[in-house]
C-alpha cells in the first residue's frame, strides 16, 4: 500500500506530498492544474526514462519517494530477497535527476537499475492510464481473472505444481540426453583404449620390474662368474677362507687359559667367522637365482616393449600412470551406462507426470469452461452500468499444449458496437473504455486475486449520470480490498472516496504558478463536488446534490 508520496523540484510542482489511506482515494482538480504531472512523477518511481527537462529549478536536483507498507506483500518481499535486497516492512523508493540529467533510482537506500526497479515495483502499483493495455496482452492476467471469477485458484495451482514437476524432470532428462550424445562420441574410442589396456592386464610396477630382471639376465655369466669366484674363495679353494677363520679361531681360544685378554680378540674372529660364512651361502643362493632362460628374457622383452609403447602412447612414465588411466577409463565408460540408466527412468517419470500433467489439465478446462458464461455474463451487465451499453465482452478458450497456465489459451475479446464482429480487447476499446473494462474485471476478482495499489486514471471519461455513479460504486467496492487512487472529473466518482485530494495551482513569492495538493475535510469536499456539477459559482441546489451526493 502507498503510505505517502513526496515530489520535489519536478515540471511546475516545487514540493507536494500526499498521504493517501488505504481505501479509495479520489483526485480532483481544473484541467491544467497538474494531475497528470504527478501521475509522471509517480511513473518515475515505477521505473519510466527521466528528462532534465522536469526540472523546476535547474540548480537543484529532483527527488520523487514513494513510501510503501509491504508487510503483507508475500510476492514482493520474494522478489527483493531474489535481488539480493534488504526487506524492510515499509519499501522507500526513490528517484533522483540530477541537474546534469543523471538518474539514480533507489529500494531502500540501495542503489538498483530501472529495469529492476520498474520489475519490482510492478509488484507495489497497477497504475491504468488510457490506452495502457499491457495487462490485457499478458496471458496471465487473464488467465487468472479467469480462475478468480470460476473459483479454479486453488487447482491452477496444484496444476502448476505439476508442470513445474515435469517441466524440471523434462529438463533433466534433455540434458542426460545431451550429456549421452557427448560420452557416445568418445565411447568407441575410449572402449578401445580400455580394452588394449586390459587385455596387458599389468599388475603394479611390473614394467618397471621386467626392465630390471632383464638387464640383470643380460649380464648373467659376469654375475654367475663373479658370485661363484666370492663364494669359492670364502668355501672352495685351496685354503678357503672360512675354513682359515674357523682354524684361527679355535687356535686363538687355546690360548685364552694363558693370556685371558685373548679372548676379546678370538670371539670377533669367531664373529667375522660366522658372517663369511652367511655370506658365503647368500653367495650361493643369489648364485642359482641368475637364470639364462632365453624363453624367460623372450617374454620379459615382450612385456617390457608392451609397457614402453603404452607409456609413449598415452604420455606417461610408469606402470601406475598406465593404470591409473586405465581405472580412469573403466570409470568413464561407467558413466556412460549409468547416463543410459537414467535416461530410461527420466523418460519413464517424465511420460508418467505429462499424462498426469494433461489430466490435471482437462480437468481445469472442464471448470474454466463452466465459469466462462457467468464471467461473459457478469461483465456485460457492469459494461452496461458502466456506460458501455452496446458492448458485448466475452472471454474465450481454446486448447492448446500444456503450458505453465494449463492446457487452454485464454483470450477477452469485444464487440463495441454489436457489430457480431468480436476483437482482441486491446484493437476493439478506446483508451477510456479500456480503463472502465479493466475496472469491471478487477472488481470480479477483487476477492480471490492478491493486486498492488490500484491508479486509475480518468477511468470515467467521455460517461456521465448513471455510468459514473456506477463507476464511482465499483472503485468503492474494490477498495474494499485493496488501495485505490482515481483521477476523476465526474462528481458522482469523488464522492465515493474515503479520502478526497484537490490539486490545484497558485502563484508563489515570485509570481510563478505552481502545482498544490490539498486534502479536502468535508465542508470543503461539499465545495469541490458542487463546483463539479455547477461551476466555480454553483447554485444552492448544486450545493445540496453535492451534499447528497458525499452523504450517501
Amino acid at each position: 500500500m502507498l503510505q505517502k508520496l513526496v515530489i520535489k523540484n519536478y515540471a511546475i510542482i516545487d514540493y507536494l506530498a500526499i498521504e493517501p489511506d488505504g481505501q479509495l482515494n479520489t483526485v480532483t482538480g481544473e484541467t491544467g492544474a497538474g494531475k497528470s504531472i504527478i501521475l509522471g512523477a509517480l511513473s518515475l518511481i515505477l521505473g519510466e526514462r527521466a528528462d532534465t527537462a522536469v526540472l523546476i529549478n535547474k540548480n537543484e536536483k529532483s527527488v520523487i519517494e514513494g513510501y510503501f507498507d509491504v508487510s503483507t506483500n508475500a510476492a514482493f518481499k520474494s522478489a527483493l530477497t531474489a535481488a539480493e535486497l534488504d526487506y524492510e516492512d515499509q519499501c522507500i523508493i526513490r528517484r533522483e535527476i540530477a541537474v546534469n540529467g543523471k538518474s539514480r533510482a533507489f529500494i531502500n537506500d540501495t542503489p538498483v537499475t530501472l529495469s529492476l526497479l520498474n520489475s519490482l515495483t510492478s509488484l507495489l502499483v497497477d497504475l491504468h492510464q488510457q490506452f495502457d493495455h499491457l495487462a490485457l496482452k499478458e496471458d496471465n492476467f487473464q488467465m487468472d481473472a479467469l480462475d478468480a471469477i470460476g473459483g479454479t485458484m486453488a487447482q491452477a495451482r496444484d496444476y502448476q505444481e505439476l508442470y513445474n514437476k515435469h517441466k524440471k524432470v523434462k529438463r533433466q532428462l534433455t540434458e542426460n540426453k545431451d550429456r549421452q550424445a557427448q560420452l557416445q562420441k568418445e565411447a568407441d574410442y575410449k572402449q578401445f583404449l580400455f580394452d588394449e589396456l586390459n587385455e596387458v592386464a599389468f599388475k603394479p610396477d611390473e614394467v618397471e620390474h621386467a626392465a630390471a630382471q632383464l638387464k640383470q639376465m643380460s649380464h648373467a655369466e659376469r654375475i654367475t662368474l663373479t658370485l661363484a669366484n666370492a663364494r669359492t674363495v670364502l668355501e672352495e679353494g685351496e685354503q678357503p677362507m672360512v675354513n682359515e677363520l674357523k682354524r684361527m679361531s679355535q687356535q686363538l681360544q687355546g690360548l685364552a687359559d694363558v693370556m685371558p685378554e685373548i679372548k676379546s680378540l678370538q670371539e670377533r674372529v669367531a664373529s667375522v667367522w660366522v658372517e663369511l660364512k652367511d655370506i658365503a651361502a647368500e653367495l650361493g643362493i643369489e648364485e642359482e637365482k641368475v637364470s639364462l632362460n632365453p624363453e624367460v628374457m623372450a617374454e620379459l622383452q615382450q612385456r617390457v616393449d608392451i609397457g614402453y609403447k603404452l607409456m609413449k602412447k598415452h604420455a606417461v612414465n610408469t606402470t601406475a600412470e598406465l593404470l591409473t588411466l586405465q581405472a580412469s577409463l573403466e570409470e568413464e565408460l561407467k558413466a556412460t551406462t549409468d547416463v543410459n540408466a537414467a535416461i530410461e527412468k527420466l523418460a519413464k517419470e517424465e511420460e508418467k507426470l505429462y499424462k498426469e500433467l494433461i489430466a490435471e489439465g482437462d480437468k481445469l478446462s472442464v471448470k474454466r469452461k463452466k465459469a466462462i458464461p457467468g464471467f461473459n455474463a457478469k461483465m456485460n451487465e457492469l459494461l452496461v452500468l458502466v456506460g458501455m451499453p452496446n458492448a458485448r465482452f466475452e472471454a474465450r478458450l481454446d486448447t492448446v499444449a500444456p503450458t505453465l497456465h494449463g492446457t487452454d489459451n485464454v483470450q477477452f475479446l469485444l464487440d463495441a458496437n454489436k457489430s457480431g464482429n468480436a476483437q482482441p480487447m486491446e484493437k476493439a476499446a478506446s483508451g477510456g473504455e479500456m480503463s472502465r473494462i479493466m475496472l469491471c474485471i478487477k472488481s470480479l476478482t477483487a476477492k480471490a486475486l492478491h493486486m498492488p495499489t490500484l491508479i486509475f486514471d480518468e477511468v470515467d471519461t467521455g460517461i456521465s449520470g448513471e455510468a459514473a455513479r456506477q463507476v464511482g460504486l465499483l472503485l468503492r467496492e474494490l477498495s474494499a480490498y485493496h488501495q485505490v487512487i482515481c483521477i476523476t472529473h465526474q462528481p458522482q466518482v469523488a464522492a465515493r472516496g474515503s479520502r478526497h485530494f484537490y490539486v490545484y495551482k497558485q502563484a508563489d513569492a515570485t509570481g510563478r504558478l505552481v502545482t498544490n495538493i490539498k486534502t479536502l475535510e468535508q465542508s470543503d469536499r461539499v465545495l469541490a463536488i458542487a463546483r463539479m456539477i455547477g461551476g466555480e459559482q454553483p447554485s444552492e441546489a448544486a450545493i445540496n446534490n453535492a451534499r447528497e451526493l458525499v452523504e450517501v
